[in-house]
């Protein structure tokens, strides 16, 4: 019975970086999980109009920054932000394992807290970020 055949020569799948930047050898890229972390900060910190051919993209988390840190805004925010990674996440991430938090810690209430875990789906490889805005 024979081994199957491994190619180590074979190149990682990778990713453009955001931004976009140029290196030396051509455009800077970033392993999977990078690029759909990458993605969700797109996702927040994009304002919807933002973006020319897709106006609706993006939740705008600088135009709530002098909001009241208060339950409203936390349950608009965590409607808002899952329906925008639901959307820009398909392909990569299970939409059903999507889960957005918002709210103020208790150190520190002048800050708002996203908290955002997801599921790759290839993988089934659980992903949390937490973002300070």
């Amino acid at each position: 019975m024979s081994k199957p055949v491994v190619n180590s020569t074979l190149p990682r799948v990778s990713y453009m970086a955001f931004p976009f930047r140029m290196e030396r050898d051509g455009a800077t890229t970033v392993a999977r999980f990078e690029h759909i972390r990458q993605q969700v900060e797109q996702v927040l910190f994009t304002s919807p109009g933002e973006r020319v051919f897709r106006p609706e993209f993006g939740f705008g988390a600088r135009r709530h920054v002098f909001e009241p840190n208060a339950t409203s805004l936390w349950e608009y925010a965590q409607n808002r932000l899952y329906g925008a990674l639901a959307e820009a996440l398909t392909g990569e991430v299970d939409p059903k394992t999507i889960q957005v938090s918002v709210g103020a810690p208790p150190d520190a209430p002048e800050v708002l807290l996203v908290r955002i875990r997801y599921v790759i789906a290839a993988l089934q490889k659980e992903e949390i970020h937490e973002i300070e805005v």
